[in-house]
């Protein structure tokens, strides 16, 4: 069964494709979500436009994400945590501090989801990747001290 994308499918396509799908998934499961519509001539003019904006939003997308990737691209956050038994912290930094750090100090909330770290549970200098958009990465340094 042929059906006409309205949103983003991941692994199907993007809105204003028309997709060859069984017709189970596009009764079931489709077309309940609103995620497409039977391609009809008035539906393949209207998403016609929707695809050309669509496109355009991505590509803004892809730019914003670029040029917030260039500013974290090496960024050292500091990090004061308590500490006991050689340099062990009482409290972990967790990808939500990382994110709650990234918002103070550029304004720009990140999902803690996309901030790849193992938590950090010493003192010392660590590493974290932040997935901005696809595949649109920065690397950012996180400093662990003493509290004072």
């Amino acid at each position: 069964m042929k059906v006409l994308l309205i949103r983003e499918v991941p692994g199907l396509g993007i809105p204003g494709d028309v997709v060859e799908v069984k017709e189970g998934y596009a009764r079931n499961f489709l077309l309940p979500r609103k995620l497409g519509v039977p391609p009809s001539p008035h539906e393949l003019a209207r998403f016609r436009n929707l695809r050309a904006r669509y496109q355009a939003e991505v590509a803004d997308r892809h730019a914003h994400a670029q040029a917030l990737a260039e500013k974290l691209q090496g960024a050292e956050l500091h990090f004061p945590r308590r500490v006991h038994d050689k340099d062990k912290l009482y409290a972990a930094v967790r990808p939500q501090d990382v994110a709650r750090e990234i918002g103070a100090r550029f304004g720009v909330e990140i999902d803690p989801d996309r901030i790849h770290m193992e938590p950090v549970e010493k003192l010392g200098e660590h590493q974290a990747e932040v997935v901005l958009y696809e595949n649109i990465k920065a690397t950012i340094k996180l400093v662990v001290t003493p509290a004072a």
